[in-house]
């Protein structure tokens, strides 16, 4: 699944064109690596979201099937840390 869907489906991004412009201004990387909207995502991937005022890391646990899934099921799916960042 491509990054910016999976961003949208798990229900990190509101919209699917957030997630994608997210990935286009490259605040989003998986593996440390900077990426752009059609990277594909595998378990075990951890992808990184620079905020302007934390860091958000998560830990792919699983690929959903389906297009959107309940907001109850997110911790199925992905493993989430917040780092923030120093003043």
């Amino acid at each position: 699944m491509r990054i910016d869907k999976f961003l949208n489906c798990v229900n990190i991004t509101k919209r699917r064109a957030i997630s994608e412009d997210m990935c286009k201004s490259g605040v989003v990387s998986i593996n440390d690596t900077i990426v752009k909207p059609a990277k594909d995502v595998k378990v075990g991937d951890i992808i990184t979201i620079k905020y302007l005022k934390k860091t958000s890391q998560y830990e792919v646990l699983e690929i959903p099937q389906t297009k959107t899934i309940p907001k109850t099921e997110k911790s199925r799916y992905i493993k989430e840390s917040t780092i923030k960042k120093p003043n």
